[in-house]
């Protein structure tokens, strides 16, 4: 038998081979995928008789909100809380629960610090369910794939929310899509979702193609053809398990234009989206009074953010130190300037951040006129924000800017990030009048803030006038009846 021969003969018996474990392979794949629906449906139907006996206890249904960060002070708290609080004045036959992951604090300490933090407090109690795997979604955890592994980690997280309780109707209010296919399919649960920044969107995408570096871009991929390819096909891959677990949301609210061109694109559910615009407290800042600052001695600029690395505090103390150093080359008035930054630390990340920005404050010498202020009371930023003279913003893509909207209610010059919310939504022309400045590079911000201070008071004083009269539309009331209209077809479906 020739080489050929012998070939041939070799094929054929593989392929005989094959064909006789082709059945077995399908009656294998078919028996494991039955085995998983069973298992699928009996963890579905533990799950609802759980609820089913909660409802029977309780005698009235309950909504709950996944927040594992609700005792921070960020604007997505603020939009928790509001949302509770408008709920509980409407639906008095409702309870709520919040799936919490702070540890070593009770329910009471976390709703006294919503009331000290945001002026907020709930007309009553509400249960806390208190999650011990928090870790899952630290982005610490993940140094590389940060999004695909917080998501994943979000999955398990959402999974020991739902097995602790079972609501009838789940809000995702901090941007955990994957917990939502989760609720509904193995909960049975309505879902609905508040999305304040989409997990990934098209500007990412556009960022890794053009090789950009950004803080959740670093140089070393930048630097590389490879790397930047790859990076590009995880994001699209990425994007369309999004897309997907998002779709999943029976309602979606979205806080700006930027995040709803966004979500349409990447979760393609329109007649399921709506926008409402997070609710501001600008009523607390209308008592700070509005008149001319000619004869300040110390112009203030005042941050206000969190202080993560997408707020991009380092531009902020650059700019400021460029405007320094023009004011003592004799550019700019003889009037003393410092810069306040006004924010809350989640964890020991955060702390962290705090400290390399104190330390890049004493590199550029400016640490004498940057103060930090963690963790405020409302009062103490309330004080900060009336001495203020120009109000500082430096995140790029800011998907609303709850911040932004403080400073303009509390009559401060806003000088705001060119792109996102702020530049669709909020510094916009109000009445044919200006409400403020934008821009995106240090050299831009240093010459606005030249420009804002060098300004004529009284033109200073009605731009002031402009921004504070602009943002009566970003409301506590306006957040509340927008919110309870979009609420109201899915409150419908729950059994009294």
């Amino acid at each position: 038998m020739s080489g050929h021969d012998q070939l041939v003969h070799c094929l054929c018996e593989v392929t005989r081979l094959l064909w006789k474990l082709l059945l077995p392979l399908v009656f294998l794949c078919v028996l494991l995928i039955a085995v998983l629906v069973l298992l699928v449906l009996a963890v579905r139907l533990w799950l609802q008789s759980n609820r089913s006996a909660r409802r029977v206890r309780d005698n009235r249904p309950t909504v709950a909100f996944f927040h594992p960060y609700c005792n921070a002070g960020g604007g997505g708290e603020r939009v928790l809380w509001c949302a509770i609080r408008a709920l509980q004045n409407r639906y008095a036959d409702i309870n709520f629960v919040v799936y919490t992951g702070d540890q070593g604090v009770t329910g009471q300490q976390i709703l006294d610090g919503a009331q000290r933090r945001f002026n907020i407090a709930l007309p009553r109690p509400v249960q806390f369910v208190f999650l011990r795997h928090r870790l899952l979604v630290e982005p610490g955890l993940f140094p590389h794939f940060t999004l695909l592994g917080q998501s994943v980690g979000s999955v398990f997280l959402g999974w020991e929310a739902l097995t602790e309780f079972v609501p009838d109707l789940y809000i995702d209010s901090m941007g955990y899509a994957f917990t939502l296919p989760l609720f509904r399919y193995l909960g049975g649960c309505s879902v609905g979702s508040y999305v304040h920044y989409p997990t990934i969107s098209t500007d990412m995408l556009s960022v890794v193609r053009e090789r950009n570096p950004r803080f959740n871009n670093p140089d070393y991929v930048t630097n590389s053809l490879f790397l930047s390819a790859f990076k590009v096909v995880y994001y699209c891959l990425f994007a369309l398990l999004y897309g997907m677990a998002g779709s999943c949301s029976d309602l979606i609210m979205v806080n700006s234009s930027w995040t709803l061109d966004h979500i349409l694109t990447l979760w393609r559910a329109p007649n399921r989206t709506h926008v409402v615009y997070p609710p501001c407290d600008v009523s607390a800042f209308l008592d700070i009074p509005l008149e001319e600052d000619g004869d300040k001695k110390c112009h203030s600029i005042v941050s206000v953010a969190q202080f993560r690395p997408e707020k991009d505090h380092r531009l902020q103390i650059r700019a400021f130190k460029k405007v320094l150093d023009r004011r003592r080359a004799g550019a700019g008035g003889g009037e003393a300037l410092k810069l306040v930054l006004i924010g809350g630390c989640r964890n020991q990340e955060d702390e962290d951040r705090v400290l390399l920005l104190r330390g890049l404050c004493q590199e550029l010498g400016v640490a004498d006129k940057v103060e930090f202020k963690l963790n405020v009371a409302f009062e103490e930023l309330k004080r900060e924000m009336g001495e203020a003279t120009i109000g500082l913003h430096t995140m790029w893509n800011e998907h609303f800017g709850i911040g932004v909207v403080e400073c303009m209610a509390a009559g401060k010059v806003i000088l705001a990030h060119k792109s996102g919310g702020p530049q669709l939504d909020i510094v916009v022309p109000f009445e044919g009048g200006q409400t403020g400045f934008l821009a995106d590079d240090e050299d831009g911000y240093a010459e606005a803030i030249e420009r804002i201070l060098a300004m004529p008071p009284a033109s200073r004083l009605q731009l002031r006038r402009n921004g504070r009269q602009s943002v009566a539309r970003f409301s506590d009331q306006e957040f509340e009846a927008c919110f309870l209209a979009a609420m109201e077809p899915l409150m419908g479906t729950l059994e009294r």
